[in-house]
This record gives structure tokens, sequence and C-alpha cells, in this order.
């Protein structure tokens, strides 16, 4: 099986340093859902892992998540793409728990959910978080430069094997194409 690991916020949508909280605030990186509809047509499985502490921090409920999601499900339809899988957690930093990225919580569990290795699966983010999971879980790091992409690449300390895109259109060209 073929799967790929994609972060939300930064990834598939512009972020916000007062987190995304409506369906309104949700707005796609041009070209980021062609990006999945690629990867899907490419007989990719296609999962979203997502740290949204919004929850825990009481700025939007779960009602409200679910809206969001719902409308990047359909802006995906629209272009002929869809995600396998959601995975998020909604804890907050001070929680400490093994679902939070950096921690690879997340990861395993998508591993365990569909019965593989990580090994040499991509696993697409743009800030320090997301590559230390992804290394810390046996997946292949790719760093994306939207979102707090570029701020990661110039701050240093990536894991090792990281691989640096512009962003997933550019991500996803290079995994269809290998």
């Amino acid at each position: 099986m073929k799967l790929v690991i994609l972060d939300r916020d930064g990834v598939i949508n512009h972020d916000s340093v007062n987190f995304i909280k409506s369906p309104e605030e949700w707005r796609p990186i041009p070209g980021s859902l062609e990006a999945i509809a690629r990867l899907n047509r490419a007989g990719y499985r296609v999962v979203v892992a997502t740290n949204q502490s919004g929850i825990g921090r009481g700025l939007l409920d779960m009602a409200t998540l679910n809206a969001i999601h719902e409308k990047m499900h359909r802006a995906l339809a629209a272009v002929g793409g869809h995600i396998d899988a959601l995975f998020f957690c909604p804890h907050t930093a001070e929680a400490r728990c093994a679902c939070r990225k950096p921690a690879p919580g997340m990861l395993l569990e998508i591993a365990q959910r569909y019965n593989v290795s990580l090994e040499g699966v991509p696993a697409i983010g743009d800030s320090l978080r997301d590559l230390e999971a992804a290394a810390r879980a046996g997946a292949q790091p790719l760093l994306v430069l939207t979102g707090k992409g570029e701020r990661t690449r110039l701050a240093g300390g990536l894991p090792p094997r990281t691989t640096v895109f512009a962003d997933l259109a550019e991500a996803v060209t290079s995994l269809v194409s290998s």
C-alpha cells in the first residue's frame, strides 16, 4: 500500500497564529487540493495527522472542527480528490499526551490502523514538530516551505533525511514521479 501522511494547517490550508476556528477561516493553499487529487490518482492513501489544540483551549468545539473538515472534504471532492482518514490531537501542549506532535502517537496509530510500517512513508509538514514526529515514527520527513515552513528551515535542526519542497504540489510531483 502506498501511504502519505499530511499535516493540515500550513500544508493543505493557510495557517493562522490565531488558529483556524471556523469553516470561513479555512482557505486552501493554491495547488494543494489538486496535489492531493494527484496522490489519489497515483494510488496513494492520503491521511491527515493534525494537532488541533484549539479544541483543548476552548477556541472551537467538535461540531466546528467537523464543519471545517467537511468544507475541506467538499473542496477536495470538487477537484477529484479525497482524504482517506483524518487523525487529530485535541490536546494542548500542557497535557503532555502521546498523540500531540512532536510525539509520534498519531503516526503510530495510523500505522496500526493500516497495519503497515511507516519506514519510508512520506510525512509532509511545515513545522519542526511535524518532522520530529515523522522521524520518531520511522517515516520520511518532508518539509514544505508554506505555512511555518520557511521559518522552520531557517531555524535549522531538521531531522536527518528531511527533504525540502516549496509546497505540497512540488512534494507530490516528486513522489508521483519516483
